[in-house]
């Protein structure tokens, strides 16, 4: 047993030595990783000290720690407000339609695109499908707005054109719209900048996998599946975590944007725009905080359980 020890502590000293020397060794690397930890220290670790405002009645006047503390006060009117299960409802709904159909989409482009053959072709819809990315949510908003606007909108127009409908609908003025406007619009808007991940993880499969199997007279289609895919399940575990862990982000911008009608405040009041004007319209400061905390902890919950299950096909994030 003392042997034993004795051995188990050289090793441990050893694989200190060798931490140390990779480190002092690689020092130009570890310099450049400096500014990126120091931008994620500032901005997202020091900033971590306003959840006080969640277990206080805040006052910009007094300050954090001269502010009255209250415990779990706010989260009790949270909890006990008419407005928690239909703002739960609908940021779940919105989430879960999201992640279905958003986070398979840009797996499927680049499934079609990777088969494309025709490079011209296929850098035409590569950059066509990434711009929406690039555009604010104002910007798409607006966009959204024109086509589907009652007066002169192109999307009434064709249904009235195709003889579909006889009167404009007017779709952003109907709740029974809504969810389909807001998960279109996302999934329109990331679809090819999502597509550039698994292109990449597709670019690096072993081209000797594919020549194997069309020797042993498998088509494209079963290529796909028994090559293509599983050969990017590491990455889609990877995002399929990640996206897990944002189910309560319903979203902000696009939400607040396209649901400013007060028609549609049944279906379109989710966790991120109830904070924005709780806390910011009717200044509300604890308040707010206490339902982002309560959000920021069930998503920490969600990513940890979705790793766990990750774990067991080694594809997990830790």
């Amino acid at each position: 047993m003392a042997q034993l020890a004795t051995i188990t502590k050289v090793e441990n000293v050893k694989k200190k030595r060798g931490v140390a020397y990779r480190m002092v060794k690689q020092w130009d690397i570890q310099l450049m990783v400096i500014p990126a930890l120091l931008l994620i220290f500032v901005f997202a670790y020091i900033p971590m000290y306003g959840v006080l405002m969640a277990f206080q009645d805040y006052s910009i006047f007094n300050g954090f720690w001269a502010s009255p503390w209250v415990g779990f006060k706010h989260f009790s009117m949270f909890f006990h407000s008419p407005e928690f299960w239909p703002i739960i409802r609908n940021t779940i709904i919105i989430s879960l339609l999201k992640f279905c159909i958003g986070f398979p989409a840009p797996i499927v482009l680049a499934l079609i695109l990777n088969e494309v053959r025709h490079m011209v072709f296929k850098r035409i819809i590569q950059t066509v499908s990434y711009l929406p990315h690039f555009l604010s949510w104002v910007i798409v908003a607006g966009f959204t707005m024109s086509i589907l606007s009652t007066d002169n909108g192109s999307l009434n127009i064709l249904l009235q054109k195709l003889h579909l409908i006889k009167e404009p609908i007017g779709f952003l003025g109907q709740a029974e719209y809504f969810w389909g406007i807001i998960v279109s619009t996302s999934v329109w808007k990331e679809i090819g900048f999502g597509s550039i991940v698994y292109l990449a993880a597709i670019a690096g499969v072993n081209p000797s996998l594919y020549e194997a199997a069309a020797m042993d007279g498998a088509g494209r289609i079963k290529q796909i599946f028994m090559i293509t895919i599983p050969s990017i399940l590491p990455v889609v575990a990877i995002f399929m975590i990640l996206a897990i862990g944002n189910l309560l982000s319903a979203g902000f911008e696009d939400i607040l944007l396209l649901g400013s009608n007060p028609v549609l405040r049944d279906v379109a009041n989710v966790i991120d725009t109830y904070v924005y004007r709780v806390g910011i319209t009717n200044q509300r400061f604890s308040y707010a905080t206490a339902v982002g905390l309560f959000k920021a902890v069930i998503s920490v919950g969600l990513l940890t359980f979705a790793n766990m299950f990750a774990r067991r096909s080694g594809n997990s994030l830790w």
